[in-house]
């Protein structure tokens, strides 16, 4: 006997889950959300309210955004079941690379920078090689890379620093231009703030139509306002601290750079068949072989755009600094690796998010400035945040452990149904079949 489906009841606390996008791995970001929130809050109290000053967030921003973008790259490494040490080496060597190019070669800024992320993809071909072709593992191979590229730098700068012209050092340490009327604020950055709110808004409206036209499921509408209304408000704000800095000063240029590489990163793992296949392989690698998964090209492309983005966050440092130095690039890979990790990437893979690495990025910016402000010492901030990355993973491991992917997924879990079978769970890291179905156990034929 059939009967009709149950009605889904809606409107309590329970629909929250749907803010952001209802998933587990949406939830643990949530969480990772909150931290930072909590975070901000705490050192905007214990700082006396510096933390948000326009001055700070820009310098925030400003200092950080070649982490950030290292952390794009790192967490599809660690999602292909990887791990990539050589960042930091990488990055100096561009440095160095791009800034005697420019001196000695003449070369004109924009050249200097595509001159840059060709040197990053030969690097990145070079140790793709040994991963994908010959076999050897990524954590040697980037630890080669480390030492020989870091020998490179210092051998070809002979340990001295070596300057960039004035053109160059706009990406790293400009601005976004004024313009218009006076305000009192820089109304480029009221425009991208409002841009962004446009943006936003028509998403979440296409979203709803294509969920709808679809017939899946979809958030209330009051959890949508109020998810709206939320992320409005924050972006509203954020665009008036940003614009509200001293004159000549805005929303880095580095942070639109920034910007634009985790849309379009966001974009590629999540919808796209390259995205689709590095979470195959890193979630079960001789399951995405059989479904037909080429995980050698895998392995090279997430190895050789490390490099690029590491050449790339290389030359964000250097135009900042106005020079190359023998130092650059110092444990930037271990920053990295703990921004990921931080944003909820399983370190055995086959999980993670860009914009949970960025978020976790921006934990760990926040935690160093916040120390820094309160005027705390560089080795008892090297503690506090080698506690935090350990209390993070032990905390995310802890929950795999007991069936539970997040705390807030606990809190939020949906109640069985009492007269169906709950479905069984599975596994994220199985990948899914190239025609899109799920896969199924065929039973045995039995037969003689």
């Amino acid at each position: 006997m059939s009967t009709a489906p149950e009605t889904k009841k809606s409107g309590g606390i329970r629909d929250l889950k749907y803010m952001f996008g209802g998933g587990m791995s949406s939830l643990r970001q949530f969480g990772i959300l909150g931290a930072l929130i909590v975070i901000i809050a705490l050192f905007q109290v214990l700082t006396g309210g510096k933390t948000l000053l326009p001055g700070n967030l820009i310098n925030i921003v400003s200092q950080y955004s070649y982490i950030l973008v290292l952390a794009i790259g790192m967490v599809m490494v660690i999602i292909a079941g990887h791990i990539d040490l050589s960042v930091g080496s990488v990055a100096a060597f561009t440095g160095i690379a791009v800034a005697l190019a420019m001196q000695n070669w003449n070369l004109p800024w924009w050249a200097a920078i595509v001159f840059g992320l060709v040197v990053g993809a030969a690097i990145g071909a070079w140790q793709g090689f040994w991963v994908a072709v010959i076999g050897v593992p990524a954590f040697i191979v980037t630890l080669a890379g480390m030492l020989i590229f870091r020998g490179g730098n210092q051998f070809f700068g002979n340990a001295s620093t070596v300057p960039v012209p004035s053109e160059f050092v706009y990406i790293g340490a400009g601005y976004l231009p004024e313009f218009g009327p006076d305000t009192g604020y820089n109304n480029a950055t009221l425009l991208l703030g409002l841009l962004i709110v446009a943006v936003v808004i028509f998403r979440e409206v296409q979203v709803r139509r294509k969920q709808k036209r679809m017939g899946s499921d979809s958030a209330p509408m009051w959890v949508t306002i109020l998810k709206l209304a939320i992320i409005i408000v924050v972006i509203l704000y954020a665009a008036t601290l940003f614009a509200g800095g001293r004159v000549g000063t805005s929303f880095p240029v580095s942070g639109i750079i920034l910007g634009v590489l985790v849309i379009l990163y966001s974009f590629v793992t999540r919808t796209t068949i390259v995205g689709r296949h590095v979470y195959a392989v890193g979630g079960n690698r001789i399951a995405a072989r059989l479904s037909g998964v080429k995980d050698r090209r895998v392995d090279f492309f997430v190895m050789m755009n490390m490099s690029m983005l590491a050449a790339l966050a290389g030359m964000i440092y250097v135009a900042r600094a106005q020079a190359s130095g023998p130092q650059d690039g110092n444990g930037w890979e271990l920053d990295a690796i703990a921004a990921v990790f931080i944003g909820g990437a399983a370190v055995s893979g086959g999980i993670g998010t860009v914009t949970g690495s960025i978020i976790g990025g921006l934990v760990m910016a926040v935690l160093n400035n916040g120390l820094q402000l309160l005027s705390v010492g560089s080795d008892r901030v090297q503690i506090i945040k080698g506690v935090v990355l350990l209390v993070a993973v032990g905390i995310d491991v802890w929950n795999k452990t007991q069936g539970r992917p997040s705390i807030i997924g606990m809190l939020m879990k949906s109640r069985k149904s009492d007269d169906a079978e709950p479905p069984r769970p599975q596994d994220p890291r199985t990948p899914t079949p190239s025609d899109g179905t799920a896969g199924t156990v065929q039973p045995q034929d039995t037969r003689p």
